[in-house]
């Protein structure tokens, strides 16, 4: 660290020690702890937004393992053709692959074995499989982006990348830059919450660091919402504790914080301050939001009946759409089991039946209520799946290893071009082309028109919500960091 910025960070403590020390003094504690849930704890680090934006919140859904775009949504019917011979060299170009087919005498290609169907919208239309029925009802919505790519290509590296703009461990997660730069709509609930939806292949473990913090303050991070009778550990007062009770104690251990704070000026004990009265708020909050006995017959109708069951998608997907109409700012759910290196169909076939109703439910719903406008949805996974197959190779079975060359995601409401699809692979699914076929080598430096680095994902998500990717920074160790590091372009050509 510069010692210029010691000096600095000693003397921004001093103040606000001096200041928290004197208003302590004509401050109730309660009256305090509200204080210290603004702007205070660096909860922004900029007044107000970059500029106007139409999305208010966003709802990503994660589709952990790597769902397969050549089975779901890229259509390439030339690969039918070309079945079982092998990838051509000057396909693959020299580009790495897993140690799981490195070792194959062969990398046959796998043409997919379900039937697409072109959903017309404008003057671009969206290619859907049979996989995802009801999804193509409102492809109508969605920009589907082909050009997504990344450098990563296993899964812990690759999915801390996408989701904290490194693939290296100990980075803010972009939730917590969301909470860091825009705060809360309501202060009753948590700015960010995560949710693991239930699956039939939950082969990847999921981390904390994906929802956390980093070297932010801890009141950032996203707040995981458990499939159980009560949602959050730790929320409900252990018996004979009263409301009163556990106020009376939260106010007295306020006291012994800040007089903490005052001694060791530790950013980190304002934000134990903030949680602990989050925590307490919640007790009210949460069982009302969780309870959906208020849902109509209809409501469940449109989910599936999926939807009562606590922990599945479908129940994920309809917390989400109650928690966006309740100012939850950025929600997360996490549906693992995507990572089919064999037996691609059965297992595809069972996440995408988890999935698909709930997507279809969650874009109308929002519709019908008159919040898709102002709410992003997002949904991708790490990377994307060969078009060779990994292990024996069938027309009705086969695996796919993992593929970051060229992979799709999409997005809906808050502000995206609907129904329109942006980027293209090559006929193989393999490479990014421009839009006269020509194959291109995408670079995360210099953008390429038609691509979508994660980099670039990240900071159009941010654009969206009205931040500039390149301004909001936090300042580490001597070194003013942000989401996308040095990199990252917003992706203009999706933009309404």
């Amino acid at each position: 660290m510069n010692p210029s910025d010691i000096l600095l960070d000693n003397s921004f403590n001093i103040n606000r020690r001096k200041f928290f020390g004197r208003s302590a003094l004509g401050l109730g504690t309660a009256a305090m702890a509200g204080l210290l849930g603004s702007d205070l704890l660096g909860k922004k680090s900029f007044d107000g937004m970059h500029h106007q934006a139409k999305a208010k919140r966003v709802i990503y859904l994660f589709m952990s393992g790597g769902p397969s775009h050549i089975d779901m949504w890229d259509y390439k019917p030339k690969l039918n053709d070309e079945f079982g011979k092998d990838l051509p060299a000057e396909v693959r170009d020299g580009q790495r692959i897993t140690g799981m087919t490195s070792g194959q005498k062969t990398l046959p290609l796998a043409p997919s074995k379900y039937k697409f169907t072109k959903q017309e919208n404008n003057d671009r239309g969206v290619w859907v499989s049979s996989l995802l029925p009801h999804t193509a009802k409102v492809a109508k919505e969605l920009c589907v982006v082909h050009g997504t790519f990344t450098e990563a290509i296993n899964h812990d590296p690759a999915i801390t990348y996408i989701q904290t703009g490194s693939q290296i461990p100990g980075r803010p997660s972009l939730g917590a830059w969301l909470s860091y730069g825009l705060g809360s709509m309501n202060e009753d609930l948590p700015n960010y919450v995560v949710m693991h939806a239930r699956s039939n292949h939950p082969q990847q473990s999921l981390f904390n660091r994906l929802w956390g913090t980093g070297f932010m303050p801890s009141d950032h991070q996203g707040v995981l919402f458990r499939a159980a009778e009560n949602p959050v550990l730790y929320l409900k007062n252990p018996a004979g504790v009263s409301r009163s009770d556990r106020r009376s104690q939260l106010d007295a251990l306020s006291v012994l914080n800040q007089n903490h704070y005052q001694d060791f000026a530790d950013p980190e004990v304002l934000s134990r301050i903030k949680q602990h009265e989050m925590a307490y708020r919640m007790q009210s909050s949460i069982p009302e939001l969780m309870d959906h006995r208020e849902e109509p017959d209809e409501v469940f109708e449109l989910y599936g009946e999926d939807a009562k069951t606590a922990g599945t998608f479908a129940a994920s997907c309809l917390n989400a759409r109650r928690m966006a109409q309740r100012g939850v700012r950025n929600i997360q759910i996490f549906h693992r089991g995507w990572d089919s290196h064999g037996n691609l169909p059965s297992q595809h076939g069972s996440q995408c039946k988890d999935i698909d109703q709930a997507c279809y439910a969650l874009i109308t719903d929002l519709k019908r209520l008159g919040m898709l406008d102002d709410t992003l949805v997002v949904w991708g996974g790490e990377f994307g799946r060969t078009n060779y197959c990994q292990g024996k190779l069938t027309r009705e079975n086969y695996g796919r290893d993992h593929h970051p060359r060229a992979f799709t995601t999409w997005m809906a409401g808050g502000g995206v071009k609907p129904g329109i699809t942006y980027g293209q692979s090559d006929h193989y699914g393999y490479n990014l082309t421009d839009r006269d076929g020509n194959v291109i080598k995408p670079n995360m430096d210099h953008w390429t028109q038609d691509t979508m680095h994660v980099h670039d994902l990240n900071a159009t998500i941010l654009h969206l919500l009205g931040i500039d990717h390149r301004k909001l920074t936090y300042r580490y160790q001597g070194r003013d960091f942000r989401l996308t590091d040095i990199h990252g372009h917003v992706v203009q050509d999706i933009i309404a």
